[in-house]
């Protein structure tokens, strides 16, 4: 693993390979790293999301689905490169954020893990349209 030196072992599921994903990213920002990677901060890594997700657009609209995979990979090492430029800021972590990203779609999906089925795309964008209102008024009046 010497190639590797932010992997203890290869990947082999999507869980293993999303940590060496974000090891990678946080590997790239030590002193052993990149001096480039180093020098950004996350509002200068975020800066480059829209253009990368210009990029897996552009994938999506084509008819050659392995460019799909490499742009969509562009975008989440953008975002765990943002992630671990912010963490080392003291401005996030990464395992609130998931747990929170987590929580916040169990919530704003009530029309499936609620008792208000929604049998229409339409009833379900009418329900995450209202409980998204709530928690926003709720988040302003608090």
């Amino acid at each position: 693993m010497e190639q590797f030196p932010h992997l203890n072992k290869l990947p082999v599921n999507d869980a293993d390979w999303f940590s060496a994903l974000m090891k990678l990213a946080r590997y790239l920002r030590s002193p052993e790293g990149c001096p480039w990677d180093r020098e950004q901060t996350s509002l200068s890594f975020s800066g480059y999301l829209h253009e990368e997700v210009d990029e897996l657009r552009e994938a999506l609209t084509g008819d050659e689905n392995d460019h799909i995979e490499e742009e969509f990979g562009d975008v989440l090492f953008c975002l765990l490169a943002t992630a671990a430029a912010a963490e080392n800021e003291g401005r996030f972590d990464l395992l609130k954020a998931l747990k929170s990203a987590h929580e916040k779609m169990i919530r704003r999906h009530d029309h499936v893990f609620g008792e208000n089925k929604a049998e229409s795309p339409e009833a379900a964008i009418d329900s995450w349209n209202r409980i998204k209102a709530q928690e926003k008024k709720h988040r302003h009046s608090g």
